[in-house]
C-alpha cells in the first residue's frame, strides 16, 4: 500500500514540473474509475492542513461549491452513475440540499460515497444520500448537528430548556441564567429548532429515498428501523456528545449504514488512498485550499493566498 511519504516521493519524481500535484492525484483519480467504470468526482477540503479561522468558510461546504460539481459532472457519461470521493468538515446546509438535489437530478440514486477520512456534518448527509458508502479503517463520519454561530444548536435549545427548569424551580436560579439567556439574540431558539428539524428532515429523506429505497419496497417496517437507527445515532447530542465526535466504520456499519469496507479490495484500497495522500499533499504545499475535479482532469480549484 503507498504510504503519504511514498506518493511524496512520486510527486517530487514527476517530470511535470510546474503541476506535480495534480499530474500524480489525477493519475489516481483516473485509475480509480478505470477500475470501478464508474465516474469519479473528487471533493476534497483542507481544513486539516490549513486550520485558519480566517478562511475557514471558504473550506467548508458552501455554494460556490455548486459551481465545482456542475463543472466536474459536465461531459461525463451519466449512465455509468458516480462515486463522489469526500473529505469534508461540513458546512452549509442549504447548499449542501442544493448540491444533493442537482447531484441526485443527474445520477439518481446511482451515486455511492467514497470517505478516505473524514466526511463530518453535512459531508456525512451527502454520504446519506448515496446508495452505498465505502470506507476504511482509517474512515469516519460525523454527528449532524448543525451549528449556528460556531454553537451546536441542540446545545442551545437544551440550554435554554434547562435554564427555564431550574429557574421555575428555583426563583434564586435566576441570577445565574440571566446573563446567559440576555445573551440570546431574538429568534436564536427558534433558527436553531428550525435548523435541528431541517437537517434531520433531509437525512431521512435521503436514507429514505436512496439508500434504503429498495428495502422500503420490500419490508418497510424493518427498513424503517433500521433509518431510524441510524437517525439516532447521527443526530442524536446525547448519544454522540460532541459536534466534532468521529464516527467510525464499525459503528457506522453495526448500526445499519450500508457501508462497504475498502480493505476487502487491496488494489481499490491503495488508490483510494492513493488519491487522499496526492490530495493532502496538494492543499499542503500549495495555496490550494478545496479541490472539486473528476477523472478527466476537470477540476474546480480554491485557493488562498494570505
Amino acid at each position: 500500500m503507498p504510504s503519504f511519504g511514498d506518493i511524496q516521493k512520486e510527486i517530487q519524481k514527476e517530470k511535470v514540473p510546474d503541476t506535480p500535484y495534480d499530474a500524480v492525484r489525477r493519475k489516481y483519480i483516473r485509475k480509480l474509475s478505470k477500475k470501478t467504470g464508474r465516474n469519479t468526482i473528487l471533493y476534497y477540503s483542507g481544513w486539516l492542513q490549513k486550520p485558519l479561522r480566517a478562511i475557514t468558510p471558504l473550506m467548508m461546504i458552501n455554494d460556490e461549491d455548486k459551481n465545482g460539481f456542475m463543472s466536474a459532472v459536465y461531459g461525463l457519461d451519466v449512465s455509468k452513475g458516480l462515486d463522489v470521493i469526500l473529505h469534508t468538515p461540513g458546512g452549509d446546509l442549504a447548499a449542501t440540499e442544493s448540491i444533493i438535489d442537482y447531484l441526485t437530478a443527474v445520477f439518481g440514486r446511482n451515486m455511492r460515497a467514497i470517505v478516505p477520512q473524514l466526511a463530518m456534518s453535512a459531508g456525512t448527509i451527502i454520504a446519506c444520500a448515496c446508495k452505498e458508502i465505502l470506507m476504511g479503517k482509517q474512515s469516519s463520519l460525523g454527528p449532524i448537528d448543525p451549528q449556528i454561530n460556531g454553537l451546536p444548536a441542540s446545545g442551545i435549545v437544551s440550554e435554554f430548556y434547562n435554564a427555564n427548569k431550574e429557574m421555575n424551580e428555583d426563583k434564586s436560579k435566576t441570577n445565574v441564567w440571566d446573563p446567559v439567556i440576555g445573551g440570546y439574540y431574538p429568534s436564536l431558539l427558534d433558527s436553531c429548532q428550525k435548523a435541528l428539524s431541517w437537517s434531520r428532515e433531509l437525512a431521512q429523506d435521503y436514507l429514505s429515498g436512496s439508500m434504503f429505497y429498495d428495502e422500503l419496497k420490500k419490508n418497510s417496517t424493518a427498513a424503517n428501523r433500521q433509518i431510524e437507527s441510524i437517525m439516532n445515532l447521527l443526530t442524536n447530542q446525547d448519544i454522540t456528545k460532541s459536534h466534532d465526535r468521529h464516527i467510525p466504520t464499525p459503528v457506522c456499519k453495526n448500526t445499519g449504514l450500508k457501508i462497504a469496507e475498502i480493505e476487502a479490495d487491496q488494489e481499490l484500497q491503495d488508490i483510494v488512498l492513493s488519491i487522499h495522500h496526492a490530495s493532502a499533499l496538494t492543499v499542503k504545499n500549495t495555496s490550494v485550499i478545496k479541490i472539486t475535479e473528476n477523472q478527466n482532469g476537470k477540476a474546480y480549484v480554491s485557493s488562498y493566498r494570505g
